[in-house]
């Protein structure tokens, strides 16, 4: 890696190196004092919270210098809050809806009807797991195209009742298996882009850890794309991209600054249109703050959109992705 990077660059590298090498220290110290806490009742709280301390500052330290890669590592946090966990603390009364009423139920993506802010919603979100048995349940969060149709089914429900549709998005990819391909993907993946462009009612979309390509676009079409601040949206893994372009896949963290694939960088482009704050050092580390935050900037969205008219709201969508990107006509 260090004979790729410029100077500079090999000496952040270094220093993230090293801070990453201090924050495994301090996390030892802090569980030991916790062990030693809890085995001869002592009072270690003041003491953990300085070390707490210390690695929140290495933390932000090491975001600075690498903010690309660790905005991938935080994403990929196993204890981030999970997308049904932010339902299931957001949406009272949540009913769950099955099946695609083609072939069968994916439990890799939730959908379902339940009341937000006083009136109903629709909700959907790609499932990942916990532990192993949980994410081979929730095929590690990869929907199979049924999945996809579940959630158009759902969105449709939405449309028919005038209820807006909460997409909440934490997804690696679809899933790209063969029986996945000889079911539809491709085609499940573009009608859903298709059809939430022209859905006549607000769509309010959050990306709370990965947003990994058109498995994450699929469920990702709103009027109002919200992101949390650690949380990425890319067309393609880091370590992927860096195996296709270089055929290194160590070269994943240059891959990663590359993509353009952080919160700031995707306000920027103007691909999302505002970024939530997370709890310092990341949402995982307090999830009850960062469900509470996804929740305020959810309402006032959706307030917002209450009054405007369905044709307005159709033309502002269109407006909106019309507006991303550039192209340029040569003689």
């Amino acid at each position: 890696m260090s004979a790729i990077l410029p100077e500079r660059d090999r000496a952040a590298e270094a220093r993230a190196q090293e801070l990453e090498a201090r924050l495994a220290e301090l996390s030892r110290e802090i569980a030991g004092l916790r062990r030693r806490g809890e085995k001869e009742q002592l009072d270690v709280g003041r003491l953990i919270g300085d070390l707490e301390a210390r690695a929140d500052e290495l933390r932000r330290e090491l975001l600075d210098l690498r903010p690309a890669w660790q905005a991938v590592a935080l994403a990929r946090h196993p204890q981030r809050p999970k997308a049904q966990e932010i339902v299931a603390a957001l949406i009272e009364e949540f009913t769950e809806l099955h099946g695609d009423r083609l072939f069968r139920d994916d439990p890799a993506l939730l959908a379902g009807v339940g009341w937000f802010d006083g009136r109903p919603v629709v909700a959907i979100a790609p499932r990942k797991g916990r532990d192993t048995r949980e994410n081979l349940a929730f095929n590690f969060g990869m929907p199979y195209p049924e999945g996809y149709r579940k959630a158009l089914r759902a969105m449709k429900l939405a449309e028919k009742f005038g209820y807006p549709v909460l997409s909440v998005v934490d997804t690696p990819a679809a899933y790209p298996g063969d029986a996945a391909e000889e079911r539809g993907q491709a085609e499940a993946i573009a009608r859903n882009i298709l059809e939430m462009t022209r859905l006549r009612t607000p769509i309010a979309v959050v990306i709370t850890g990965e947003g990994g390509s058109g498995g994450a676009l699929a469920v990702a079409v709103g009027d109002a794309v919200l992101m949390l601040e650690h949380a990425i949206y890319t067309v393609i893994p880091p370590e992927g991209c860096a195996a296709i372009l270089w055929r290194d896949a160590g070269r994943s963290r240059e891959a990663a600054a590359a993509l353009r694939l952080t919160a700031s960088d995707l306000v920027a482009l103007g691909v999302v249109d505002e970024i939530i704050p997370e709890p310092p050092g990341g949402a995982h580390l307090d999830p009850a703050a960062a469900i509470a935050a996804v929740g305020e900037v959810l309402r006032r969205h959706l307030r917002a959109a209450a009054g405007v008219p369905v044709e307005t709201l159709l033309q502002r969508r269109y407006a909106k992705y019309r507006a991303m990107g550039y192209h340029e006509e040569r003689a």
